[in-house]
């Protein structure tokens, strides 16, 4: 894993550009990211991803 330390509106860049993060807000211990990419891309927060998996085991 690569752990990278940002500050508010400083970014970094994924895939040579096609997928951008941005730190939004760092508020209260919540940072607020902002994701740039084709909307081809799929973009989920994890525990999203998550459920969709188990959703589509229990359909196999």
């Amino acid at each position: 894993m690569l752990v990278l330390s940002r500050h508010e509106n400083e970014a970094i860049v994924i895939d040579g550009g096609r997928i951008i993060v941005t730190v939004v807000e760092i508020k209260k211990g919540v940072v607020r990211l902002g994701v740039q990419a084709d909307r081809a891309v799929v973009v989920d927060r994890e525990e999203l991803h998550e459920a969709k998996k188990a959703a589509r085991r229990t359909l196999e």
